[in-house]
């Protein structure tokens, strides 16, 4: 069943209203989620065969007590971090990114505003309207994509930790 136009309309004209900087939201948020979904993808199908890979090297090691394996230890743990990581900077960074961008639709939304006071005097309510709503959707848009990103990096970071700490026990250390 083929969505409805009116739907991609409505879309069309939420974003136009936003202004430009609503359309910078738009590309910000879309590379946000395909890195948080890619993050919860990589744990769903990478990480387990990633464990098993240095699960199994370490189980083939036969010194496991002395200070060169606990090295190694460390490094093998070290490695699986970054990997977990990988782009955990990167999407905290647009989660950061998205409220600055909802303020700079603000300042410009304002900018339009104090435009139209200067070219037709405070009587025209009409043309005011369309800059105070310039102003204030890039800013709902900012916070709405950030409160929920901060949601899902803090969902990402605890599996992290959970799963360095679990990875840590099973890598045993005598």
């Amino acid at each position: 069943m083929m969505p409805s136009t009116g739907f991609f309309e409505s879309i069309g004209l939420f974003l136009q209203t936003g202004g430009t900087i609503l359309w910078v939201i738009l590309f910000v948020s879309i590379i946000l989620w395909c890195l948080i979904i890619e993050r919860f993808l990589f744990f769903k199908l990478t990480y387990p065969d990633l464990r098993l890979e240095w699960l199994y090297h370490w189980e083939q090691r036969r010194d496991k007590h002395s200070k060169k394996s606990l090295f190694i230890r460390e490094a093998t743990l070290s490695e699986a971090r970054i990997s977990m990581n990988k782009t955990v900077p990167i999407i905290k960074m647009l989660i950061a990114l998205c409220p600055l961008l909802g303020l700079l639709g603000t300042v410009t939304g304002m900018i339009n505003v104090f435009d139209v006071l200067a070219i037709t005097g405070t009587g025209n309510a009409r043309a005011m309207a369309a800059g105070i709503s310039q102003a204030t959707v890039p800013t709902m848009a900012g916070m709405v994509i950030a409160i929920s990103g901060l949601y899902f990096i803090k969902l990402i970071e605890e599996h992290v930790s959970d799963e360095s700490h679990h990875l840590a026990d099973l890598l045993k250390y005598h």
